[in-house]
């Protein structure tokens, strides 16, 4: 088959040539066979695209991926927005020399790197009218922030880690539809013939929501991600010095030890030496920076504005890098349940139960848990660990994590 052209010949003219190489060696590396599940929910046509979430869910993958399956990849351009070019070069004269030269279409990935980027994609989108340009940030504080600048202009997608459904196509190759809620509950999956899901649902949670669990060193990658997030990333952003910088760290520590964690401000600000009214702040940091959840009451009546009830730690990978064989089951099974349902539906604290979506409520347990706490409820279920197959009301849990 013969090679794409990735530029057309006469965009050398004005694209440096150490740009186009980069390009043609990133894209040589981009797996083509597995596509994340925002693939097919991004309107790539818009004008200005964000795809924004925290550091190794797989962005710059799909972006690499989407730019490899048009038609026309010479009016294209790849750049990740920490390459040296930029120590001389800016961002508009990139894209003024990308226009002069017939392109149409701008990928700028990981572009909290550049400073001031909100401001020069502000005015590539005023002066360039023919121009796509489509950015990834890891940085979710930042690009939180620059976002503002870019209102009425970029539509903004959030990505997650991998569900255990996408886990399990992409490294085990076993492909299971997405199921939505309604038929998760009515215990509408169907197994393979002769799989057992149990094995591994297990390693999923420990090292399966990133996507690169399969190289070498996942341990440490996951700690470098911890440590870029909570000694860069959130510091830059919110001006923090260095010691308050290390209390963000000892805060995660504090919620994964004790996650699902009920805020007591009071209590979590003398243990840290910190105003309790500083904390607030540096929960919403830590969501941002894909380090915690916040589990939200049921009074605010939209996602995002009741009260924080409970802390988790974002995902069940962090709480094993965080705790080790100290992680407690229990916790890690709520953790997973919130971590996978969040993404497609609005769940909230119920005062029942553990959780609640819509008019259901659910209880998280062992392959023995009961029903007790659902009496009177006919919409309560209990999801349950360790099995294979549900019956109403019980619906195993590694069941929830098809629903993306």
């Amino acid at each position: 088959m013969e090679e794409k052209c990735y530029l057309c010949k006469k965009l050398t003219l004005m694209i440096d040539l150490q740009l186009i190489d980069f390009m043609r060696e990133e894209l040589s590396h981009t797996p083509r066979e597995f596509h994340r599940y925002m693939y097919d929910r991004i309107l790539w046509e818009d004008r200005m695209i964000g795809i924004v979430g925290p550091r190794g869910v797989g962005k710059s993958t799909m972006v690499k991926q989407y730019l490899l399956s048009q038609p026309d990849t010479a009016r294209w351009l790849y750049v990740t927005a920490d390459h040296s070019w930029f120590a001389t070069h800016t961002l508009t004269e990139l894209a003024d020399d990308l226009i002069k030269d017939g392109g149409l279409h701008l990928i700028i990935d990981e572009v909290h790197k550049y400073d001031g980027w909100s401001r020069e994609l502000k005015q590539i989108y005023d002066t360039h009218a023919t121009l796509q340009v489509i950015f990834t940030g890891s940085s979710v504080l930042d690009i939180y922030h620059g976002a503002a600048d870019l209102s009425r202009r970029a539509l903004m997608f959030h990505m997650y880690g991998l569900s255990f459904r996408e886990y399990l196509s992409m490294f085990k190759g076993i492909n299971f539809p997405v199921y939505n809620l309604d038929e998760i509950i009515e215990n509408k999956v169907e197994l393979p013939t002769d799989y057992h899901p149990l094995p591994d649902f297990r390693e999923y949670l420990r090292k399966g929501y990133y996507p690169f669990s399969s190289l070498p060193g996942f341990d440490i990658r996951l700690q470098q991600i911890m440590q870029q997030t909570l000694e860069v990333d959130i510091p830059q952003y919110a001006g923090m010095n260095v010691a308050t910088a290390r209390k963000l760290r000892r805060l995660l520590g504090l919620l994964s030890q004790s996650a699902p964690y009920k805020p007591n401000m009071t209590s979590l600000g003398q243990e840290l030496r910190v105003s309790k009214n500083d904390l607030p702040d540096y929960l919403a940091y830590l969501e941002k920076g894909g380090m915690i959840g916040l589990l939200r009451d049921e009074t605010g009546g939209m996602r995002g504005l009741g009260k924080v009830e409970k802390v988790y730690v974002d995902n069940p990978n962090l709480m094993y890098a965080l705790q080790g064989e100290d992680a407690d089951t229990g916790n890690v099974r709520e953790t997973f349940f919130y971590n996978q349902m969040r993404v497609n539906n609005e769940i909230v604290s119920s005062k029942i139960t553990d959780f609640r979506i819509g008019e259901h409520i659910f209880e998280i347990g062992g392959s023995k848990k009961r029903k007790r706490q659902l009496e009177g409820d006919p919409k309560g279920l209990v999801v349950r660990d360790d099995i294979e197959y549900g019956h109403a009301p019980f619906v195993p849990l590694w069941h929830f994590g098809l629903n993306y």
